[in-house]
């Protein structure tokens, strides 16, 4: 059994800018690049034991959310799956059917702050902050990268809200 966050994040050739830092009266000069092409990246973390699952996909609708729940089932099938969802419409679960190792439970409306995969997205895009990448093929390898370099400490130490480990471990103690 693990616990998991997921979330989705769009990863797009329009440069991401940040702060940088310069000398007094001295104006930041960066490299920018405006475009709307972008790629969609879904993933689930686990704060308990680092375990994180990645995919690209080109949007956010219901069915890639059912491909995804089908492609997540697969990942360690063995392994009883709780994951923490937000109120995205198009995880509507009504009319699915969902995969016997896998329990969704909502986040609260509004509250993306108790979804620690927001903060993997922001490691991630800080990573790739301030660059152009010229197609989205460049793009996507690099995002291939970043979630290589995705290994267990990494993921626990960003999503490990305590409150969130002391809740799991109290209700499923080993």
């Amino acid at each position: 059994m693990n616990l998991y966050f997921h979330d989705e994040s769009r990863f797009g050739l329009k440069t991401k800018q940040k702060r940088v830092i310069t000398a007094k009266g001295i104006k930041p000069i960066g490299k920018y690049k405006h475009s709307y092409l972008y790629k969609w990246l879904w993933g689930s973390f686990s704060p308990i034991t680092g375990e994180s699952f990645c995919i690209t996909i080109q949007g956010v609708c219901k069915d890639f959310f059912i491909k995804y729940l089908q492609d997540f089932s697969n990942h360690k099938p063995r392994e009883l799956k709780i994951m923490i969802i937000d109120n995205a419409a198009f995880y509507s679960t009504k009319d699915i059917v969902l995969p016997e190792n896998i329990v969704l439970m909502l986040i609260p409306p509004y509250c993306p702050e108790l979804n620690p995969a927001e903060k993997v997205w922001q490691c991630m895009k800080d990573k790739i902050a301030m660059k152009i990448h010229d197609t989205l093929g460049i793009l996507e390898n690099k995002m291939d990268v970043l979630i290589n370099d995705l290994e267990g400490n990494l993921v626990k130490s960003i999503t490990r809200y305590e409150f969130y480990k002391n809740t799991f471990y109290g209700v499923f103690k080993d």
